[in-house]
């Protein structure tokens, strides 16, 4: 493991712990240049999952490309990372969980939208402006009126 300090190739593990449900081994280690500490993640890695783009690509799932467009729809938001995480966790288990090996990105998007609307409303209508390509002010503005419906339906309940 290259040290992220001073590129050295040599360390030593110093702590390692399980997280994730068992899914993840977290390992804390000392690169033994610079005596700095770095944190590790190791991973199972599963099945390649394939998406089904709007347009009919296919594409291999990347957790990184659900993480950056999650942490770009969160920006300057108080939504913690470690909640961004367990929903690109949650994305996951549901690929993982589905008896197919592709999945549409409509249906993906739906979940991560779903959630995001729990965590913070400012959050999903940025994710839904780019994940359904707003191109009008109407767009948001009905996308808004939406979301005031759901709360007056919740607030009559």
């Amino acid at each position: 493991m290259k040290c992220p300090f001073c590129a050295h190739v040599q360390d030593k593990v110093v702590d390692s712990r399980e997280g994730k449900e068992g899914l993840i081994i977290r390992r804390r280690r000392e690169c033994l240049k610079c005596k700095r500490r770095f944190t590790s993640y190791e991973r199972i890695e599963e099945i390649a999952f394939r998406l089904i783009k709007k347009d009919g690509r296919r594409e291999p799932f990347d957790r990184g490309k659900l993480m950056t467009g999650l942490i770009k729809a969160c920006e300057k938001r108080p939504v913690p990372l470690k909640e961004l995480e367990a929903l690109a966790d949650e994305i996951e288990a549901m690929l993982q969980e589905s008896p197919d090996k592709e999945l549409t990105t409509d249906r993906v998007g739906a979940h991560v939208m779903l959630r995001l609307r729990d965590l913070d409303k400012v959050a999903y209508v940025r994710f839904a402006s780019v994940y359904r390509r707003f191109e009008e002010a109407a767009d948001f503005l009905e996308e808004l009126k939406g979301l005031l419906d759901q709360k007056k339906a919740e607030e009559n309940r």
